[in-house]
């Protein structure tokens, strides 16, 4: 869909969304609930999507609303801004789940609301909470009145679109994803529920050190409502000391959250210090130190893809060509962490550690292309031999280029030798570990003929092939 039918025709004013219960209800829901933000101003993250002149921003603004999915992690604010959009739009709104609603449920909702478009040029705004666990045929039911604008749907989901809802929904929606909140937004919500006298907990006697509010920040996962739930039961069961204050320490955020705070300090330090402990077990081959860094960083709930990230680099860097299966198995440990997420992640994680950590070791691609790298920022740049230039255009041939090549498919063993850098330069050192000890005899074999091209212009006798 393209960026401008986000934005629809208007639509009349609707009454504001009622919280259920009225203030009672209000009060006995967790502080999580009571803490949702009402406006974007009390929005806290998601300013790659919302930042003030993005698209959503303006859209929601001035209620050029169309449908909408919103997908990322559980407790970065999905449902939030839903219900924000919710409130200023002017549409009805009406809202399904995807774990309690049926099919008969849904076609009530989409019946009222063609009804009520028809009748008064009213749409309805309808906000399907988890909508990939619709199944396919429910899911059907909906497009219809998208597609006729009967219906503005907002989707909420943690899986991936793409994957979970069908595709002419996808088609017919916005899609945006919405991130992990970080450890000083987290700080940001955290602070502002203590200070919060009517919907949060400002009104108890209560003191929260720095470092308990840093370290439920830190390992609630970028999960807002996480991170409430553990301040509401550490302020909800901890005694007040004897001066009356509910005294909230680090030890009572550990309890709270049921994580261990490990050295992972302020400034990153130990951030870095220990995905570097932890890469160089794996290229020191010791797997049994290189899983036990992973599991710290594990624990303290570090980012898969930074990890998974770093494992593709030593993949290609220390592993290289001595196993090329190694590279394979570090990108699709990535793609499976970034599919799975914690804790599931940690299974295909530890498999690619492990292989990479026993795997043969070469850094020779590595250290070939940053010499090739070196030979060319110098600049001992060359030109392009006349039989390698490009033939695909009208005129190349007068100009010579392509002639002499030889096709090498059409050789003994698909090989011909041939000068196809106009230099002798060996960037590349193969090592003898692995399935580099083969690359090297073929190399070798080959490069007997190739460097005697270059130097005289004809290949010597080469030796034997090797066997293998």
């Amino acid at each position: 869909m393209a960026q401008d039918d986000l934005f629809a025709a208007e639509g009349r004013a609707a009454p504001e969304p009622e919280a259920a219960g009225g203030a009672a209800a209000m009060h006995a829901a967790p502080l999580a609930a009571r803490m949702r933000p009402q406006t974007l101003e009390e929005f806290v993250g998601q300013q790659h999507i919302l930042a003030p002149g993005l698209l959503l921003r303006r859209a929601i603004e001035s209620d050029r609303i169309q449908s909408l999915i919103f997908y990322g992690p559980p407790g970065t604010g999905k449902t939030t801004l839903a219900q924000i959009i919710a409130r200023r739009t002017r549409c009805h709104f009406e809202r399904l789940s995807g774990v309690e609603s049926n099919v008969a449920d849904m076609r009530r909702v989409l019946a009222a609301a063609a009804y009520r478009l028809r009748q008064t040029g009213q749409p309805t705004l309808l906000l399907v909470d988890e909508i990939h666990r619709f199944n396919k045929a429910q899911q059907d039911v909906l497009l219809p009145e998208v597609e006729n604008g009967a219906i503005r749907l907002i989707g909420a989901t943690t899986h991936n679109p793409f994957f979970f809802v069908n595709s002419p929904l996808v088609s017919r929606s916005q899609i945006f994803e919405l991130q992990p909140l970080s450890e000083e937004e987290l700080l940001v919500v955290l602070r502002r529920a203590l200070q919060d006298r009517e919907r949060g907990l400002g009104a108890m006697p209560l003191k929260a050190d720095e470092e308990a509010l840093r370290h439920l920040a830190r390992v609630a996962d970028g999960d807002a409502r996480k991170a409430l739930n553990a301040l509401e039961i550490a302020a909800l069961t901890t005694p007040a000391g004897p001066d009356g204050f509910i005294h909230l320490t680090l030890a009572v955020a550990e309890q709270s959250i049921q994580k261990k705070a490990i050295v992972y300090d302020g400034d990153e330090d130990a951030h870095y210090d220990t995905i570097s402990a932890f890469i160089k077990s794996v290229r020191g081959s010791d797997p049994d130190a290189a899983l036990y860094w992973l599991a710290k960083m594990i624990h303290v709930g570090e980012d898969p893809r930074f990890i998974t990230r770093r494992l593709i680099i030593l993949a290609a860097e220390d592993v290289g060509l001595a196993d090329p299966m190694a590279l394979v198995l570090a990108v699709a440990a990535h793609q499976a962490a970034e599919f799975i997420g914690w804790p599931e992640a940690r299974i295909p994680i530890a498999e690619a550690t492990v292989y990479l950590a026993t795997a043969y070791k070469s850094n020779s691609a590595y250290l070939a292309i940053d010499a090739a790298l070196e030979d060319v920022r110098s600049g001992r740049t060359l030109p392009v031999p006349k039989a390698l230039q490009d033939t695909h255009y009208a005129g190349a041939a007068r100009l010579g280029h392509g002639e002499g090549y030889a096709y090498a498919h059409d050789h003994p063993g698909h090989f011909v030798a041939q000068d196809y850098l106009g230099a002798v330069r060996h960037y590349y050192q193969p090592g003898t570990l692995g399935t580099e000890k083969k690359i090297k005899e073929r190399l070798d074999y080959w490069r007997a003929q190739l460097d005697a091209v270059k130097k005289t212009g004809s290949a010597d006798a080469p030796p034997a092939p090797p066997a293998t």
